[in-house]
């Protein structure tokens, strides 16, 4: 059994009404990756970084069982850039500056021991790039998770819509739905999402939690209510990875084990928003995210009689 994650492993630059860093560690794949691992440690992960990117990040994700084969690292060229800022409520933001750097010329190349996962994760890329890594593969993996954006239904829907009929899961926010839809009741919007393809459709809600739908039944899972959020950058990466990571621990993609999988992926992305960047989601102990998924369950356990 093995997971191949497929996204960006990047720096970033954050300013919230909580604080504001200088250059740190982001991307989606790092999110994806670092979540993952608390639940499967056979993860081999695509991506490319200049030879700028600090060698201790790589070490730490060696050090919780990702395979770096797949990453391409380019002598000279900087690592891909973005720099934000978000506004009082947390949930919408203003991009600052965008660099791609070595992303502006990635051509993924997935290593032959990689190219039949059990599970494929695709982090947010441009469609084609995820095209093109599906197609390396020699046998479908037994699920394949697509996350993507706004700014690709912006400029290259066409080819997103290509990418969302090759995969399983699709994940995306509750704006990005109505957008991929042209629908704003979220039911209608899956309904129409789900017959461009994909088996099983989560919409993220950010602190109002997230939805689970196929084709005939819906769940939704709540948000855990947090004291302190600092920076919710990569929330949704680490919802994917928690997500994806326990499905591949389970070997179980019935839509009653994707429930549990969401309530995984919502306690990893509650530690991610509690610091800045990646830093929460290193050196978690087994018995922190017992607690955290603890707190999720207690969250919405009651008992009623209808009697």
């Amino acid at each position: 059994m093995s997971l191949l994650v497929v996204g960006t492993v990047a720096f970033d630059a954050i300013e919230t009404p909580f604080g504001k860093t200088d250059k740190i560690v982001g991307g989606a794949a790092s999110y994806i990756s670092l979540a993952a691992s608390y639940f499967y440690r056979n993860i081999h992960l695509v991506s490319v970084v200049g030879d700028d990117f600090p060698q201790t990040f790589l070490n730490t994700l060696t050090g919780v069982g990702v395979d770096l084969q797949g990453l391409q690292i380019k002598k000279g060229e900087k690592s891909f850039f973005w720099a934000g800022k978000y506004h009082n409520d947390l949930n919408s933001r203003d991009t600052l500056e965008t660099q791609l750097n070595v992303l502006a010329t990635f051509d993924p190349v997935v290593p032959d021991n990689c190219k039949a996962p059990d599970f494929l994760m695709l982090g947010n890329l441009t469609p084609e790039v995820q095209q093109k890594v599906i197609k390396q593969l020699t046998a479908k993996p037994k699920l394949i998770v697509l996350d993507t954006m706004n700014f690709w239904m912006d400029i290259a829907m066409d080819e997103l819509k290509k990418t969302i009929a090759m995969i399983d899961v699709l994940t995306i926010n509750d704006s990005e739905a109505r957008q991929l839809s042209g629908e704003y009741s979220l039911v209608k919007a899956a309904q129409k999402i789900l017959k461009m393809g994909p088996k099983t459709l989560v919409i993220k809600k950010g602190e109002h939690g997230a939805l689970l739908f196929n084709k005939d039944e819906v769940f939704f899972a709540p948000a855990l209510p947090l004291e302190d959020v600092y920076d919710p950058t990569g929330a949704g990466d680490s919802f994917a990875g928690g997500f994806i990571g326990y499905l591949a621990k389970t070997k179980d993609i019935s839509f009653e084990n994707m429930k549990r999988a969401i309530i995984f992926g919502s306690a990893m992305a509650s530690f991610t928003v509690e610091k800045f960047g990646t830093e929460r989601l290193i050196g978690l102990t087994q018995k922190d995210v017992d607690e955290r998924v603890q707190e999720f369950i207690d969250l919405v356990q009651f008992d009623i009689s209808l009697v």
